[in-house]
């Protein structure tokens, strides 16, 4: 039990650096002074649904970032990270109870979409996140398409190294748009679980692409009805489907960075895109990825203008260095002081802080006593 508590607690302290840059990426991407719904429709926006307010049985709702503070503070909150083309819902008449703070007149949001992600579910498994039944240590990755968040091990797939930085689209949703098949066999991730094979000639099984030349009885994709004729010469996705390569169309696919950019754009799939409401895969600043870069960028700039920066840029070097090296010895005395906690299985009280701080303060004075009345 000790041990499971101290490597926890040096865990926590370790990364404390990276989980709050990770943190300021998601969230420094939205504004957290403003409702976002007078921006109508946001590209992409942190969304929380509420379920203190939303009425048993109601629908389905999602606040944005600032109303969650101003409107929601201390409620029950399902975060649902970041999703594309919302617009909030706080204060409108889902909830019957509840007068947005920020911005009281709110319609109806109609062409917003919804998952069980905002009942507090997740996965095929339709679990909630973090979940108390569940001993398994997984991650939970996000499709790119329908947005639902999936455990690594319902995934059927190897879950490839580097996650972060690549794209993953759920099985049920390459089901969905069988298309994605055809570019999944050139573009995406190799997997363990995947096995990819050249066949130059054509069979009449080859049901991942949206082009069909027979006519007959067989089914005709209807997002992307189109004949030989009809294709334009510099379609990219006729150019691989002629290629014929395939890869075993099961479980989940991943895509590396840039992948987008080789997705074609002709007229034709441009439209087929559309008639799917896939039109936001040929944006690249639609990424998850892209929008931390946003929001890195702000926090960065919100630093830039941080009045205490500004204090100490107006301190000479040896002012700077001074309190630079006393942030640093606080930093490593306070982790050495909650380490020794976590060794010896120990619970940190209010009291052990407030004792930690007054013992700094103390030194602190006889430092200050040593610098101007030296012995």
């Amino acid at each position: 039990m000790s041990e499971e508590q101290t490597v926890s607690l040096v865990d926590v302290l370790k990364e404390d650096e990276e989980l709050e840059e990770e943190a300021s990426a998601v969230l420094a991407g939205s504004d957290s002074d403003h409702c976002s719904y007078p921006q109508g429709y946001v590209k992409r926006q942190a969304l929380y649904a509420c379920n203190s307010c939303r009425p048993k049985g109601g629908e389905a709702a999602g606040v944005c970032l600032a109303c969650s503070y101003k409107c929601h503070e201390g409620h029950d909150l399902f975060e649902l990270y970041t999703k594309r083309n919302f617009r909030c819902d706080c204060g409108n008449r889902k909830f019957t109870e509840l007068q947005c703070k920020l911005h009281p007149e709110k319609e109806v949001n109609r062409l917003n979409k919804y998952s069980h992600n905002f009942f507090g579910v997740y996965c095929t498994c339709s679990r909630p996140y973090p979940d108390p039944e569940d001993q398994v240590e997984d991650e939970m990755i996000q499709c790119v398409v329908c947005e639902d968040w999936l455990h690594g091990r319902h995934l059927g797939c190897v879950v490839p190294d580097c996650v972060e930085l690549q794209e993953m689209i759920c099985e049920l949703c390459m089901n969905k748009n069988p298309f994605l098949w055809t570019y999944a066999a050139h573009l995406s991730v190799p997997s363990a679980a995947v096995q990819v094979k050249e066949e130059r000639d054509a069979d009449e099984s080859n049901t991942n692409r949206p082009v069909k030349e027979e006519k007959g009885d067989e089914v005709i994709e209807p997002s992307c009805k189109r004949s030989r004729e009809e294709v334009e010469p510099s379609c990219r996705l006729m150019e691989l489907q002629t290629i014929g390569q395939k890869r075993v169309q099961s479980g989940a696919v991943f895509w590396p960075s840039g992948w987008r950019s080789k997705l074609c754009s002709c007229t034709t799939c441009k439209e087929c895109l559309s008639e799917a409401g896939l039109s936001f895969l040929l944006d690249e600043s639609d990424t998850v990825l892209a929008y931390e870069n946003k929001g890195k960028t702000n926090e960065q700039r919100q630093q830039s203008h941080d009045p205490l920066m500004a204090v100490l840029d107006n301190l000479n070097h040896v002012q700077q260095l001074e309190i630079i090296h006393g942030y640093n010895d606080m930093k490593t005395e306070l982790k050495d002081f909650l380490q020794r906690f976590a060794e010896e299985g120990k619970v940190v009280t209010p009291d052990d802080i407030r004792q930690f701080f007054e013992q700094q303060s103390r030194k602190r004075r006889r430092d200050d006593a040593g610098c101007f009345y030296p012995s």
